[in-house]
């Protein structure tokens, strides 16, 4: 380089030209971050950041990723990633996996050969509140068009959580913000007082605490040494899990940590482009006046990407994109659904309330005959149904007097209370897979701040035998679990127990409840997780207290929102979550609303039990791939956001089953999953009236 003149620089001195000694801005690490911030980067040949190395094919294996005994950070990563991406859709190339979606299918459509490894880095903290906040930064990532999806955790699962959302943002070179929202897969082992670590491994809290790391464990069940040691003499071999125990009830600060999450994607995003500055910080490039960000995920993500737009004071949020939300409307919202010429007497109920109706019916509405067909019966004894039945009879829940008029009329009650008609298929597999019982126990807890030594309703988690007697839980179950589990048992060997059998503790669904003398699926410890909701006492007044922390506003004022939901989802019904939502959003910001609200029809809200052709055969005949819906509504909001290109309107998207034999559907084609209009027919347009939401049949 040619030496500067002296005389040029006697001059600019002169001038006052070198008078101006700003530095470029530098990033800043999040004041809520504590300890270190872990940062790998993967070269997309043999690791990655949404496969895991693993790719198309090994995504789609059905055999999971091999492990060491014990398991390595990197193995309990891979499993995790292999894990979660299976569980929030559907994985078989006849479902749509590789065609329609799939990390070799290109952003534009186009299905290549491509295994779909996405070099980046990913960087990982703990939040001051012990919450996971992870980041991961593809290498396609440029100042120039930054991006940010959230990819908040969807239901009690870990940080990996929502990996086939990211997926749509990782393939597009945005960045992706994760938080575990404080959830986990991993538990408290209370007898051999173990905790799992930020990377999935386990230690002693005595480990944890000579360390002197204070935040190392992601939880732990906060029992003092005399505390632990009477529980685990009372309650031998129990689990202590995050989203239940943590006492703290999380789901209130949901979108708190997932705009922290997006925060700390601004951060990490610096690190990975802005230039090194002279003290080695990296300078500023990417910050929210130039990025583009779009609030995403599905199930309890989607309604905490929904409650971060509404917490939103700093513009951090462009738009929303999510899938079947589950979403806590306000008490007493003074919006009406109505669909065709009918108005629902019951809707915008919080989750553990209509969870815990379907905690009492399902089980018995599963033998009706109208749903004689559906899949997973052979998952519901008949007995056992038929002695729930009669048990909800004499507690004066059910009127009729015969097993099959009893099915029929807790099918009704299902319906009365908020659950479409083409729901009624799935509650078989929801009552055999014990879907309900297990939420309901899960947030019981956590809005009541419940201690697990507290044994809300007598339900603890624990090992179990074929009698299910409480055992050990093996060693390698447990050592897998922050890559197997999905933290709200029963998961990866942990069942959900019922300490108050007459016999002695017992797996929830095979005890027998003190008030029947029968086997019931535990009627009792049903009807007590329902008076939570219903009753008084203390134990109540908590509950009602935890859910008021937890309800939105609709109030988005005037951010853009896509919202997609399968009008047979049986785990978060429309009439309690998407449809009064959409309602209240227009209602609260009035003309200045631009959320749209697209209900699929043939559409529920486990994708991927369309895939599970042996256990669950009935789901590919019956249901379409709502995944694909939410990738469809992700690239309409980035198209409007980017180009201006008008968002579609509030509508339903009728599809066509795939049909064929049960477990032998043939492969799903375009015409199976039509687009959402840009234009619907006028009988697919949904219309808000006031504060009524108008659906067509």
């Amino acid at each position: 380089m040619k030496p500067f003149p002296l005389a040029v620089l006697a001059a600019a001195v002169a001038l006052g030209g070198c008078s101006d000694t700003s530095q470029p801005d530098a990033a800043t690490a999040p004041s809520f971050l504590v300890g270190p911030v872990a940062q790998t980067h993967y070269d997309g040949l043999n690791d990655d950041l949404l496969t895991a190395g693993l790719g198309r094919a090994g995504l789609q294996s059905a055999f999971a990723p091999a492990l060491s005994t014990p398991p390595s950070p990197a193995e309990l990563r891979r499993l995790a990633i292999w894990n979660n991406y299976r569980a929030l859709l559907d994985a078989t190339p006849a479902g749509g996996y590789g065609t329609l979606y799939g990390p070799n299918v290109a952003p534009d459509g186009t299905v290549t050969t491509n295994p779909g490894l996405v070099a980046g880095t990913e960087f990982i903290a703990y939040t001051d509140d012990g919450v996971t906040l992870m980041v991961q930064v593809p290498d396609g990532f440029t100042a120039a068009h930054a991006c940010i999806v959230s990819a908040t955790s969807s239901g009690s699962r870990g940080v990996y959580g929502a990996m086939a959302t990211a997926e749509w943002g990782l393939k597009r070179g945005c960045a992706v913000a994760f938080t575990d929202k404080g959830t986990g897969a991993a538990p408290h082992d209370l007898q051999a007082d173990t905790v799992p670590l930020i990377d999935g491994t386990r230690a002693t809290q005595a480990a944890v605490a000579a360390s002197g790391a204070a935040s190392a464990a992601q939880f732990s069940a906060g029992l003092n040494a005399a505390e632990l040691a009477a529980f685990d003499a009372a309650s031998p071999n129990r689990f202590a899990f995050k989203h239940a125990h943590s006492g703290r009830n999380p789901e209130k600060d949901w979108g708190r940590w997932t705009l922290q999450a997006i925060q700390f994607a601004f951060y990490a995003a610096n690190q990975v482009v802005g230039r090194v500055l002279f003290d080695g910080s990296h300078e500023r490039v990417v910050t929210p006046g130039t990025t583009l960000v779009i609030a995403s995920s599905a199930s309890n993500g989607g309604g905490a990407a929904l409650a971060a737009a509404e917490q939103d004071t700093d513009g951090l949020i462009d738009g929303v994109a999510v899938a079947e939300p589950m979403i806590e409307m306000p008490d007493a919202a003074g919006v009406t659904v109505r669909r065709g010429s009918t108005a629902y007497a019951v809707a915008g109920k919080p989750l553990l309330d209509y969870t815990s109706v379907a905690n009492l019916y399902e089980s018995c509405a599963s033998q009706a005959a109208s749903v004689a067909g559906a899949p997973g019966l052979a998952l519901v004894p008949a007995a056992l149904a038929a002695n729930r039945c009669a048990g909800l009879h004499a507690k004066g829940l059910l009127a009729s007097t015969t097993p099959a008029a009893q099915a029929d009329e807790a099918l009704q009650k299902l319906r009365d209370y908020g659950w479409e008609p083409e729901s009624g298929d799935l509650y078989a597999s929801l009552a055999g897979l014990e879907v309900a019982p297990a939420i309901a126990v899960t947030y019981a807890n956590a809005a009541a701040r419940a201690r697990v030594s507290d044994r809300l309703c007598g339900f603890s988690f624990a090992a179990t035998d074929a009698n299910g007697a409480v055992i050990p839980l093996d060693a390698t179950l447990l050592a897998n679990m922050f890559g197997t589990g999905n933290g709200v048992p029963p998961s990866s060997g942990v069942q959900l127990v019922n300490d108050l059998d007459p016999n002695g503790p017992r797996r929830a669904s095979l005890s027998t409840s003190a008030s029947t003398g029968l086997p019931d699926f535990d009627l009792d410890g049903a009807a007590c997780l329902r008076a939570l909701v219903t009753g008084t006492g203390p134990q109540a007044a908590a509950v009602a207290q935890g859910l008021g922390e937890v309800r939105l506003t609709g109030r988005l004022d005037g951010r853009p929102a896509l919202i997609v939901h399968g009008r047979s989802d049986g785990l978060v019904p429309v009439n309690h979550s998407s449809r009064p939502y959409a309602a209240l959003a227009h209602l609260v910001d009035g003309a200045a609303s631009q959320l749209s609200y697209i209900e699929v029809t043939n559409a529920q809200h486990f994708d991927s039990f369309i895939g599970a052709t042996t256990l669950l055969a009935g789901y590919d005949t019956r249901y379409v791939p709502l995944h694909l819906y939410l990738l469809r509504a992700l690239d309409a909001m980035y198209d409007h956001l980017r180009n201006g290109t008008p968002l579609p309107p509030s509508q339903v998207v009728r599809t066509v089953p795939r049909g064929g034999a049960a477990g032998l559907a043939p492969a799903i084609a375009a015409s199976n999953v039509p687009a959402i209009a840009s234009a619907p027919a006028a009988g697919d347009a949904i219309s808000y009236t006031g504060a009524t939401i108008n659906v067509p049949d």
